[in-house]
């Protein structure tokens, strides 16, 4: 039997709204309660009770499942006759696949081009229609809108529907069951559209309002928190491709109400600090998460780190663990880095023999992680160099005893231009390369895409400069240099304007500018 449910307006809802609508949700024919595993290992570094609530468990390795699922189940007989519909490249697509294969209902599902093929096999598996179309979610959701009007579908929002929020709110549910403590607990959500924060919090501050809920964004896509700051929904121009789980330009208009009024404070991490918990959580549970779904326990240890909280209970949602293998390298690459046990630096040293023994016994007992090196017909040399760091803060106490012995010393822990590009190309410097101008571009990253990508540059201005390298992700990133004369700079904007790439001017890096020029 279909129960019949209130049709609500944003900002119509309030906390036993949600709680009333999680138990009586339809989650269970398709989902299961995850377990609560502790962390042994992180737990005894942060000084706190660590737990890890498993959404990464769900059959289709995501918490999507559950809103899927629950709003499908309380479809008329009418509207699953129809069938339903929805526009998504990741998470959500599997948990409509699997939702209308289990209740026997057509599902179409629209995803970018850029989608990685293990995604769309994975929803064919399962009997839905996938149409691919366009390069962006923006584009796949507008024919999603189309295909619904023309199909007659009724649309799976991602998040922003009562329903599907109240299914994601039973992990609240279970998690008042498996968390019986005494003192003070904290719950970290990891914040895409809203709809996981929305209905965990609207489910524990109905039932338990002295739990602490924070939220977590990556801090180059906090659409929440600007919203909250801002005291309304706010668009942002762009958003960071690495935790594409919870890439979302504008929040829901459910879950931004729901999310100001009953979320207590809020963290926002970089790609670095997601990386070293993606270690984190494999090293206390093999496991290896989504960027996504690591966010939560960076913005959990973040959190202790700036307040100091100590001998409290903590608990962080790890959300999904859809990572594509290719991802894999890029993390291992900067986890270190975002356990601040790394630094990575620009050295200028003698160019002479034994300049570089000379620098090694200048860093003492300090192993070296990544030493870059390219000989040039000069009396100075530029070493890109990564050096262990045997805790948090030694960085700049490296720094300044380098420097005191009379070396000039550029700190790029945190340049991403470095991390991603100038790391891989140390060596090749152009003094030929007059006029040279140097841009970071983004394109989607699908099969032809870096051709259309080399085909649009081509034009009056010669390349340069070029690198780009794969990183497993819906987006790929490329460093091009363009040799623009004087005189040329009205025409090359104009160039760029309507290139259809989004680009970034990196001509004042000092990576760049000490590496490859």
């Amino acid at each position: 039997m279909v129960m019949q449910v209130r049709e609500f307006k944003p900002g119509e809802m309030d906390a036993m709204d949600v709680l009333r609508l999680a138990l009586t949700s339809k989650v269970y024919g398709a989902a299961i309660e995850t377990p609560v595993s502790e962390t042994p290992s992180l737990s005894a570094r942060l000084g706190n009770r660590v737990l890890l609530k498993r959404e990464d468990l769900q059959p289709i390795f995501s918490f999507k499942l559950r809103g899927a699922y629950n709003k499908m189940a309380q479809l008329t007989a009418e509207e699953r006759a129809r069938g339903v519909i929805c526009a998504s490249a990741g998470n959500h697509a599997q948990g409509v696949a699997f939702a209308a294969q289990k209740l026997g209902v057509r599902a179409v599902i629209v995803m970018p081009a850029t989608t990685p093929e293990i995604k769309v096999g994975a929803c064919r598996a399962r009997g839905a229609e996938v149409v691919l179309f366009g390069d962006s979610f923006s584009d796949a959701e507008a024919r999603a809108f189309e295909l619904q009007r023309e199909l007659g579908l009724t649309f799976v929002h991602p998040y922003d529907d009562p329903l599907v929020l109240a299914g994601q709110g039973t992990v609240a549910l279970e998690l008042l069951r498996q968390v019986e403590v005494d003192g003070p607990v904290t719950v970290f959500v990891p914040v895409g559209g809203g709809g996981l924060i929305a209905g965990v919090a609207g489910v524990l501050k109905a039932l338990r309002p002295d739990i602490r809920i924070v939220g977590v964004e990556p801090d180059d896509s906090d659409a929440m928190f600007q919203s909250v700051q801002a005291g309304e929904r706010v668009r942002l121009d762009s958003v960071g491709i690495f935790v594409d789980g919870v890439a979302v330009k504008q929040v829901g208009a459910f879950t931004f109400d729901l999310t100001r009024r009953y979320v207590d404070d809020w963290v926002r991490v970089n790609t670095d600090e997601v990386c070293a918990a993606i270690k984190d959580v494999f090293d206390d549970t093999r496991a290896v998460m989504e960027p996504a779904g690591a966010l939560a326990v960076a913005g959990l240890k973040k959190y202790v780190a700036e307040r100091g909280v100590r001998g409290e209970t903590l608990v962080g949602l790890t959300c999904g663990a859809n990572v594509n293998f290719d991802r894999l390298r890029h993390v291992a690459e900067r986890a270190e880095v975002g356990e601040q046990r790394e630094a990575i630096l620009a050295v200028t040293i003698p160019e002479r023999p034994g300049a570089y023994r000379e620098f090694m016994e200048a860093l003492g007992a300090r192993a070296i992680t990544e030493f870059n090196y390219r000989f040039a017909p000069r009396e100075e040399a530029q070493i890109f160099v990564g050096v262990q760091l045997a805790r948090a803060g030694q960085r700049a106490e490296l720094v300044a005893g380098l420097v005191g012995l009379g070396y000039a010393v550029t700190d790029l822990t945190e340049d991403e231009l470095a991390k991603v590009h100038v790391r891989h190309m140390v060596g090749g410097r152009a003094p030929e390369a007059t006029d040279e101008r140097v841009y970071s571009f983004t394109f989607p990253e699908r099969p032809g895409a870096l051709l259309e990508f080399l085909t649009h540059l081509h034009g009056r201005w010669n390349i340069s400069l070029f690198h780009y390298r794969n990183h497993g992700s819906a987006h790929g990133r490329v460093l091009a240099g363009l040799q623009v004369p004087a005189g040329d700079e009205a025409a090359f904007a104009a160039f760029l304007a309507g290139l259809g790439y989004p680009a970034v001017d990196m001509t004042a890096n000092p990576a760049y500018r000490l590496f490859l020029t």
